[in-house]
């Protein structure tokens, strides 16, 4: 039967996760992100991230409300890969993972949606946990090799 985790008995910490997102668009599309008929994709897309971290319990349905401290979504390109990070931090007694990939989630569907107008391949490639701190165990960071 599925509930929610007790996180009554924990102590609160501070707790930071960073999440990365890649969205794949033809260079010269990537080039134009500022200039779209539907207005500044990457600004857009900020803020569209930074709604979704706050949104996350009425999103995934078993994860705590939290109290962010503060949610960072940036936005670099390089080619034809524009690649979003979603950093999430709360004093909390869970973890903010959740919210950070949601955030770069969120930011990266509407890239893709700005685009899609005009470019019917642009193709969300990967979402992913990059970094988390914070709580009984601690620091854990991806191997990106």
């Amino acid at each position: 039967m599925p509930g929610m985790v007790d996180v009554s008995t924990k102590e609160p910490t501070l707790r930071e996760a960073v999440a990365r997102a890649v969205v794949k668009l033809p260079g010269e599309l990537s080039r134009r992100l500022r200039d779209l008929p539907k207005g500044d994709a990457v600004e857009v897309a900020k803020v569209a991230g930074i709604m979704a971290a706050k949104r996350t319990p009425e999103l995934v349905p078993l994860c705590h409300p939290i109290e962010l401290g503060k949610v960072d979504v940036q936005i670099r390109v390089e080619g034809e890969r524009t690649e979003v990070v979603a950093r999430v931090r709360a004093f909390s007694r869970t973890g903010v993972e959740m919210e950070a990939m949601v955030a770069a989630s969120v930011a990266a569907l509407t890239i893709y949606d700005m685009v899609k107008g005009t470019c019917r391949d642009a193709e969300i490639a990967e979402v992913r946990l990059v970094e988390k701190r914070g709580g009984k165990s601690g620091t854990w960071r991806r191997d990106e090799r």
